[in-house]
């Protein structure tokens, strides 16, 4: 497929609307998040704009259609988890930096400014967020998706788009190491935060001037 898609007249100007990372980060913060109550889904861009409700690979999904039209290649990054509650966020270069734009349930693992020197670095700033009672990341993967699904409608199709998640599972993960000694050091304070706070998820993290701003559901 054409990496210029048929837009609805709505959908150009939300896509001339949201022309840098910064908007469409923002405009994803401003979503709910997409708890799948109805069951599993996959979503594209159209579906995304038009319900106003993203989970984090809809949301990968929504940021490289609507960047690729920019002038971004649609890159996204797989952060693979040992309890395979796995991430996917949109990445990009910006002056030769890589930055990335994302949505979850969990405040850390949102968009990172343009300030790191390679993929494994971003994905690294991404490690001690993603502890939570089960998770932690193991490895990253890298996929554009104009390359990988070739003709496949992953941008505009009304239906759920499984093929690009299908791709993503199978995707070679690069492996990120880390120390067990400070994953246990902050799974322990992870618990004890989460129980100290009425289940409240922290947001202490080192290294939290290189994220961008998260939604305001989890407070400053």
């Amino acid at each position: 497929m054409s990496s210029r898609p048929v837009f609805s007249r709505a959908e150009r100007a939300l896509v001339a609307k949201l022309n840098t990372p910064g908007r469409v980060q923002r405009w994803l913060n401003a979503l709910p998040y997409n708890t799948e109550n109805g069951g599993p889904t996959q979503r594209s861009f159209r579906t995304v704009a038009k319900l106003k409700t993203a989970h984090c690979m809809e949301a990968a999904l929504f940021a490289a259609v609507v960047l690729e039209q920019h002038g971004y290649p649609p890159l996204v990054m797989s952060l693979e988890s040992q309890d395979w509650l796995d991430h996917v966020i949109f990445i990009y270069q910006h002056d030769g930096r890589w930055g990335s734009v994302a949505r979850s349930r969990d405040p850390g693992l949102h968009g990172r400014k343009p300030v790191f020197r390679s993929p494994r670095a971003l994905a690294r700033s991404y490690i001690d967020a993603y502890v939570d009672h089960t998770g932690r990341v193991e490895g990253f993967g890298v996929a554009n998706l104009a390359e990988a699904m070739g003709a496949y409608d992953w941008r505009v199709s009304g239906k759920n788009v499984w093929k690009v998640e299908r791709m993503l599972i199978d995707l070679p993960h690069k492996k990120l190491k880390s120390s067990i000694r400070r994953y246990r050091v902050l799974l322990r304070r992870y618990r004890a935060y989460r129980k100290a706070n009425n289940d409240r998820k922290p947001v202490y993290y080192r290294g939290r001037n290189k994220w961008t701003p998260i939604p305001s559901v989890f407070g400053r």
